[in-house]
C-alpha cells in the first residue's frame, strides 16, 4: 500500500509541475492545487501506520501515532488554500480586464533572458 501511495505522491507531482509550466492561468492554479494535494499525501505517508491516538494514559497497546503529520497536513491544507484563493483572483481579474488568461511574455523579460544589457546610451537614443 506505501508503494501506490507513493507512486500516487510521483504523479501528483510530475503532472502538477507539467501543469505549472503551461502559458494560461487556469492550468497554473490546478498545476499547484496538484502539488498542494502531493505534499499533504506525502506528509500523511510519512506519518507512518496508523496507530493509538496521542493521548497519555489512553493507549492500550504499544504502537501510538505520530501527531506531528498530521498537524504539518493541515497547515499545509491552510496555506495551500490560502495561495490558491489568491491566484484564483489573480486570474479572475486577468480575464475581466483582456478576455485571455494566457501569461504573455514580456519584451524585457526576453531580454533579460538572452543576456543582453541595456545600456545607459541605449535607454537615451531610444527616448
Amino acid at each position: 500500500m506505501t508503494l501506490v501511495l507513493a507512486g500516487t505522491v510521483a504523479v501528483l507531482y510530475a503532472v502538477g509541475t507539467y501543469l505549472l509550466l503551461q502559458r494560461t492561468l487556469t492550468r497554473i492554479v490546478i498545476g499547484l492545487a496538484l502539488l498542494g494535494h502531493g505534499a499533504n499525501l506525502l506528509l500523511l505517508l510519512a506519518g507512518g501506520p496508523p496507530g493509538e491516538p496521542p493521548l497519555v494514559g489512553e493507549a492500550t497497546s504499544g504502537v501510538v501515532s505520530d501527531p506531528l503529520p498530521q498537524a504539518m497536513a493541515l497547515t499545509a491544507i491552510v496555506i495551500t488554500f490560502g495561495v490558491l484563493a489568491f491566484l484564483l483572483a489573480l486570474a479572475y481579474r486577468s480575464w475581466a480586464v483582456s478576455r485571455n488568461d494566457e501569461v504573455e511574455d514580456d519584451v524585457e523579460d526576453r531580454r533579460v533572458a538572452a543576456g543582453k544589457r541595456a545600456s545607459v546610451h541605449d535607454e537615451e537614443v531610444g527616448q
